[in-house]
This record gives structure tokens, C-alpha cells and sequence, in this order.
């Protein structure tokens, strides 16, 4: 997750199943990360609606786990000598492997020391080395976390020799596959809040490489981490959603600062953004079971005028819930229309106390620049 000295935070994909001691299979549950954070804070990350630890640092030791088992917080970590000798250990709920392998691997002269980079990690290499980790616990699931050349075809750091292709090989080295783009922070780019979108580009190629299958987690930029700019909360909140509307079932939130000066828990530092962060992860909790059911295709449809608007459609004790995003940095007017309505049907907008009305199956709406809304109707 430390593409271009970028670190993430990552909310998490939904639960697992088939693993005995991974990640709840209840229904209600969706997991909600933060990378590579001390567990000395994790009593603030659970107050901030964050369920999961992602990472830790030179770990696991038997000090992090403790202070862990001690906050009820569990964690996915490196599969190194100790976590392997306490895989008894319940508050360990998967295994990850070394992050980022898709970029430019950091390498030193052995007669000079001078540092620099070479190829990234081989496909195929990958792909033994998670055979050898399950095969030394087939309990838990394995996270691998890829880099933003997934999305970001101008990315340099692949290193020489890199294609696209490699990704259909990588995505066979994990039981859930990540990455991590940060457009706002982490892009080289005159105007980067313009390419938010590349948080669902990502995850919609992975889908094609995965071929629909297995599961998708991706990272969530909430710090200006290495760069000039930083996105606004309602810039993490259009990540977030546009995220999950394309398939991701997990976040990991990356809350690290490098500049102006180092900070680990940037996130916890900056009150605006985790109040903003704290109150969508919550939002997330409290619609998992809406967001883990699954999608019902054909039954909504939406026309937009201006930014293209991209939807999912969930139904739930006969409630619908349709979550809507715009998915370019400019204004749009969308105009749903929802199959098996009466003449006219209350839609309520949820968080936003406000009703709308379907007349004959069809109602309208306006959406800011990257604007979300969620709609319930009976259904």
C-alpha cells in the first residue's frame, strides 16, 4: 500500500466464507480496515466505526496481539514465524502477503549499497508463495494488495518489463484481492479531484481479470499522505460509495502523512476528516446487510443528463434501496425509473431528510459534482 510513498487506509470487502477462523460470515457484518496503525490506537479506530487492522508493523509479535485481543480488534497480518506458531490465536482473522508486488521492487548494490529498483515481483511467484501460505493454514483467508496500475495507465512505477497481463496471474494469488489508487493525493495530475473515478475503473478490471468471481476489497485515500493535495470529506465519501457500488466488499483506509512531516494516524489528527470518516463508516454498519445482499439487476434504470451516474440495487424485507454516484467532477440530473411501482410511490433519500415522489415508476433528482444519494421505496 506504499505506492509512490503513499500509505492507505482501507475499508474492507464482505464477509468471508469457507474459512473457519477468518472474518465473520454474519450477514450484518462488513469489514471496515485501517493499514498498518499501532494497536495502541485501536480503541479510537473502533470508535470511528473501524472493525478491522490491516498490517502490523514488524509483526505479528506477541505484544501487538495482545493489545489487540484486549480492544476486541482483529486483524489480518503477515504470516511470519510467530503468527504461524499462534495460529491457534482467534483475534487473527487472515493473512496478507507482501504489499504492492505489481510495483517496482526496491533492491541494493551488494558492493556499493546504492539503492535503487528493479522489476516488480513475478506473477507466478505470487501466486506460489499464497499456495504455500494456505497451505500452512488453510483457515484463514490471504489478502493480497495491489498497486494503482491497476487503474493508473500512466503509472511509472511498474518497472521495465511490466503489462496489464500480469494482473490475470496476480489475481490468482489471493482469496481476496485489494489495490489501492489515491487519485486527489496520490496521482501526478494538473486537476486530480477530475479522476476520482479511477477508484471504480480499478475495481471493474479486476472484476474482468477475476472473471467475476472471488472478492474485492480496495484502499481509501483521507490524507494528503505524501503530496499538496488532499481530499475533501465529501471527496472520500464519493470514493467510498463509488467503491462499493462497483463491487468492492471491503475497505482499508490509509491514514498515513509523509510530509510535511510524518504522521502514522494522520486520519486521528485531522477532526474535519474523522468526524467525516467516522460518520460514513457508521452509515456503511448500519446498511451492511442492505450492501451484503445480493444485486438486482434490471429492476432500476437511470437516465442522466450530464455526468454519467452508475447505480446498485439491493431488496430487503420488501424494501428496495437504490445507491446512486456520480462518477465525473461535474453536475448531473438523473431520471430513475423503478419497475412494479403504483402510480405514485414515496421515495425516501436516506440521511438526507428529505421524500421524493415516484409518479408512474419514474422520479428525478439532482446530483453535485460526484454527488451520492440513496433511495428506499417499498418494493
Amino acid at each position: 500500500m506504499l505506492g509512490a510513498a503513499v500509505v492507505a487506509l482501507t475499508v474492507l470487502c464482505a464477509p468471508q466464507k469457507g474459512f473457519s477462523h477468518g472474518l465473520s460470515p454474519d450477514p450484518s457484518y462488513f469489514p471496515i480496515a485501517v493499514w498498518l496503525q499501532d494497536p495502541s490506537n485501536a480503541g479510537r479506530y473502533k470508535a470511528a466505526g473501524i472493525n478491522l487492522y490491516v498490517g502490523l508493523w514488524q509483526g505479528p509479535t506477541a505484544e501487538q496481539l495482545t493489545r489487540l485481543t484486549a480492544e476486541k480488534m482483529p486483524v489480518i497480518c503477515a504470516q511470519n514465524a510467530f503468527g504461524v506458531a499462534h495460529r491457534d490465536n482467534p483475534i487473527i482473522k487472515g493473512w496478507m502477503l507482501n504489499d504492492e508486488p505489481d510495483n517496482a521492487q526496491e533492491r541494493k548494490d551488494p558492493v556499493t549499497g546504492k539503492a535503487d529498483y528493479g522489476p516488480c515481483i513475478p506473477p507466478a511467484d505470487i501466486v506460489a508463495e499464497y499456495r504455500r501460505m494456505h497451505a500452512a493454514d488453510p483457515t484463514r483467508p490471504i489478502l493480497l494488495n495491489l498497486g494503482q496500475g491497476i487503474a493508473n495507465d500512466e503509472w511509472i512505477g511498474r518497472g521495465a518489463g511490466a503489462s496489464l497481463k500480469d494482473y490475470e496471474t496476480y489475481v490468482q494469488g489471493g482469496d481476496v484481492i485489494s489495490f489501492d489508487v489515491y487519485p486527489v493525493a496520490g496521482l501526478t495530475k494538473p486537476q486530480p479531484a477530475d479522476f476520482l473515478w479511477y477508484v471504480a475503473k480499478g475495481l471493474d478490471r479486476m472484476r474482468g481479470w477475476m472473471h467475476g468471481q472471488g472478492t474485492r476489497w480496495n484502499c481509501i485515500e483521507c490524507t494528503r499522505i505524501g503530496g499538496e493535495h488532499k481530499a475533501t470529506p465529501a471527496q472520500v465519501r464519493s470514493e467510498v460509495w463509488m467503491s462499493l457500488i462497483h463491487g468492492s466488499r471491503g475497505l482499508i483506509y490509509f491514514v498515513h502523512e509523509f510530509s510535511p512531516k510524518f504522521d502514522e494516524h494522520a486520519l486521528l489528527d485531522d477532526p474535519e476528516m474523522l468526524a467525516a470518516v467516522s460518520k460514513l463508516n457508521h452509515e456503511i454498519a448500519a446498511m451492511a446487510m442492505v450492501i451484503n445482499a445480493p444485486d438486482i439487476d434490471g429492476s432500476v434504470s437511470v437516465q442522466s443528463s450530464g455526468a454519467p451516474i452508475d447505480t446498485m440495487v439491493k431488496r430487503l424485507g420488501g424494501r428496495t434501496t437504490v445507491f446512486a454516484v456520480g462518477m465525473r467532477n461535474a453536475a448531473a440530473t438523473g431520471s430513475f425509473e423503478c419497475k412494479g411501482l403504483p402510480d405514485s410511490a414515496p421515495v425516501r433519500v436516506v440521511g438526507e431528510d428529505r421524500m421524493l415522489v415516484a409518479s408512474h415508476g419514474r422520479f428525478v433528482d439532482s446530483f453535485a459534482p460526484y454527488g451520492v444519494h440513496i433511495y428506499q421505496f417499498d418494493r
